[in-house]
């Protein structure tokens, strides 16, 4: 399994760890409450409530990551997925309680966690097929559009974070 990482990011205060498989039904709660924000696809969602789902199997492999507060609530999670062809593993969910996204850095600690299993595993890119609405907040920790892909619910932003870049970048920090 990996590591805990301890993170201050603008006054929130982070532990970010492995998920546990009894936790699952807390994150797709979560998931469903972060997705819903974007009145865009609001319609879809609530037609196929499926599409939103965190696999037991999942968290047999160290591939949910879940943030929490000093309290130890949930505050926000993870999911990367290891590719199929073993080259860059996909960041395949990134969500944060609603009333703490936008600026407090939670987000970008999970995205930071994410590299950091990325890396370990000896990968050099971390794939997103992101959200539309995500856009600005993906290309500010770093990813950068190389397509456009079809997704169940429209159109989707194909995403990669070079590893090697990024590391640099927060090692310079």
């Amino acid at each position: 399994m990996h590591h805990r990482i301890d993170a201050t990011v603008r006054d929130v205060q982070v532990v970010i760890r492995d998920g546990r498989p009894e936790e699952a039904a807390e994150l797709e709660a979560l998931q469903r409450r972060a997705s819903l924000v974007w009145d865009d696809q609001r319609d879809a969602l609530l037609e196929h409530p499926d599409a939103i789902s965190v696999p037991a199997s999942l968290f047999d492999v160290g591939d949910v990551r879940v943030a929490t507060d000093p309290d130890g609530r949930t505050v926000g999670f993870s999911v990367v997925l290891p590719s199929a062809d073993d080259a860059a593993p996909e960041l395949d969910g990134l969500f944060v309680e609603p009333a703490l996204q936008g600026g407090r850095g939670i987000g970008r600690a999970l995205v930071d966690d994410a590299a950091q299993v990325a890396t370990g595993r000896g990968r050099s890119a971390l794939w997103v097929i992101a959200n539309p609405n995500a856009l600005a907040f993906y290309e500010k920790v770093g990813f950068v559009v190389t397509g456009e892909v079809a997704t169940r619910f429209g159109p989707g932003l194909r995403m990669r974070l070079d590893l090697v870049r990024s590391h640099a970048q927060r090692q310079a920090r």
